[in-house]
């Protein structure tokens, strides 16, 4: 549901609100979320203030956020209430909450955001060169400016799913006829791209979004609830997002199939239809070379230099409360009395495996939500950890990219866990939700943290091509003909608990397979 609303009072704007339910089939199952929005904007549909909510069932994580500016000279982000948190960031990335001064030609607004999750608000500032844009008040500020064939415009847009603010391109194609229910309506083809993805819009002269189309094959059409509700794709219809978006590899000739992940030593790989040239694909057991990928399972200990910026990855961030008094108190508990970065990061890896209901969710992966409904997929057992781990004082941070499961390399993510001794350090990927300790050489990283960074993979969907080009095996390895069986885990540096349910070798991202 969607609608404008006149605001009251002399300064006249404008309040436009969006209530919708998505449903989405996910490792088999229709899982669904409420979002709602409401953007208040001026009469120039210049953004005012916005709240936004999303709730999977098990609880809403809220959004606000109120523009002020243009402004000068200093400002220092605040933040009232026993349970609030400030976090001051400018538009070059300050986040260490410290003032900020602003000279003559400093970007002159500033959007202040508080981040509800868990009964906690962290309020966070960000400078910004110009107002942004929201997608709800999107069209009407196309209209607004006239919509002309050929025209093109490039504005600010923020999305509060992932608290980006990015360039958005739209470029306004000649008036068609669209079929909206029973009715044709005339409106205007815009092609948008955000964040790498190219979507299709009808835009009607008022400035309403009447049909779109988005990658892999998504396509929103405006209708009355009661119709919309009717018109609900059967279930035996849906198409699996997580199967449609897998990446099923070609293998060089001589190259055998992957029976156990487990068991890769090494993997190189060829990957087409992505820009390589991020310096986040390298690190951490994984190299480039061109258009070739290689990872190597790290074996512990590899003596390695000590990284001078890992003290970074120790903050608390947007939807990473590792300050949260619950957060540190289950770290707390799951590391007992165990010392060294090493003994408890491995620790954590288990308890977390362990503590998490592994079932596909619509969300925003707050770590202090994730603690409290113990349910979700990767990106919930990632957000938890990092949480957990950084509670412990140990440096982690997000990836993300492909893991091999069933024929197939799923989008994923996983920590990245600093382990610093005797002068020596390095970088091991671990995966909390395969229960692994360190993570199996087939995880491909594709880029490295939050929401905000991993929206860069989400225009690889459907147009990344790999080859296997090289496959290194531990030593005794053999094919799994019926299945693998259980790792042994009685040599871990701490006793094991016993689980309630089998959650070895679990993942999201592969039950789609099945």
């Amino acid at each position: 549901m969607r609608q404008a609303v006149p605001l009251d009072g002399g300064d006249g704007g404008y309040r436009f609100e969006e209530d919708g339910q998505l449903e989405m089939t996910l490792l088999g199952a229709t899982t669904a979320a409420r979002i709602q929005t409401t953007v208040e904007v001026d009469d120039t549909f210049t953004l005012r203030s916005f709240q936004f909510s999303l709730d999977p069932g098990t609880g809403p994580v809220s959004v606000t956020g109120r523009l002020e500016g243009p402004f000068e000279g200093h400002f220092a982000g605040t933040a009232s209430g026993s349970n609030a948190d400030a976090l001051d960031r400018t538009a070059s990335g300050t986040s260490d909450g410290t003032p900020t001064e602003l000279g003559p030609t400093a970007d002159p607004w500033r959007l202040i955001l508080e981040l509800t999750t868990g009964g906690r608000t962290r309020t966070e500032t960000r400078t910004l060169a110009e107002p942004p844009l929201l997608a709800a008040n999107l069209g009407r500020r196309l209209a607004s400016e006239g919509l002309v064939p050929g025209a093109r415009h490039e504005w600010m847009l923020f999305d509060p799913a992932t608290l980006s603010n990015a360039p958005v391109v739209l470029e306004v194609g000649d008036r068609e006829v669209v079929r909206v229910g029973a009715t044709r309506l005339p409106a205007f083809r815009v092609d948008m791209v955000f964040a790498g993805l190219r979507t299709t819009s009808w835009v009607t002269d008022t400035g309403e979004v009447v049909r779109e189309e988005s990658p892999l094959g998504i396509l929103t059409v405006r209708e009355a609830a009661d119709r919309a509700t009717i018109m609900a794709v059967p279930g035996r219809v849906q198409t699996d997002l997580l199967e449609a978006a897998a990446v099923v590899p070609t293998l060089e000739p001589g190259i055998r199939r992957i029976d156990d992940p487990r068991a890769v030593r090494q993997l190189r790989v060829r990957l087409a239809g992505a820009d390589l040239s991020s310096p986040e694909l390298v690190g951490a057991g994984q190299t480039r070379d061109g258009d070739v990928i290689e990872i190597t399972r790290p074996k512990i200990p590899i003596p390695g230099a000590l990284d001078p910026d890992a003290g970074r990855y120790l903050a608390p961030e947007p939807l990473i409360e590792s300050d949260d008094p619950a957060i540190l108190a289950e770290a707390a508990l799951a590391a007992g009395t165990l010392v060294g970065a090493h003994a408890r990061a491995e620790a954590l890896t288990r308890y977390v495996n362990g503590l998490i209901d592994k079932k596909p969710t619509i969300g925003l992966p707050s770590a202090s939500e994730v603690l409290r409904t113990k349910i979700g997929d990767c990106n919930e057992h990632t957000a938890l950890y990092v949480a957990m781990a950084r509670a412990l004082g140990i440096p982690t941070r997000i990836a993300v990219g492909l893991v091999y499961m069933r024929g197939a390399f799923y989008y994923h993510a996983w920590p990245e866990v600093y382990l610093e001794e005797d002068g020596a350090a390095l970088w091991l990927p671990v995966d909390p939700t395969l229960n692994q300790f360190p993570a199996d050489g087939t995880h491909v990283r594709l880029a490295r943290g939050g929401l905000d960074r991993q929206a860069a993979i989400l225009p690889l969907i459907g147009n990344l091509r790999m080859t296997v080009l090289g496959l290194e095996l531990d030593e005794n390895s053999t094919s799994v003909l019926m299945a693998a069986p259980a790792i042994a885990l009685e040599n871990s540096a701490f006793p094991i608990p016993t689980l309630p349910r089998d959650t070895e070798g679990w993942c999201g991202c592969a039950e789609a397979a099945r």
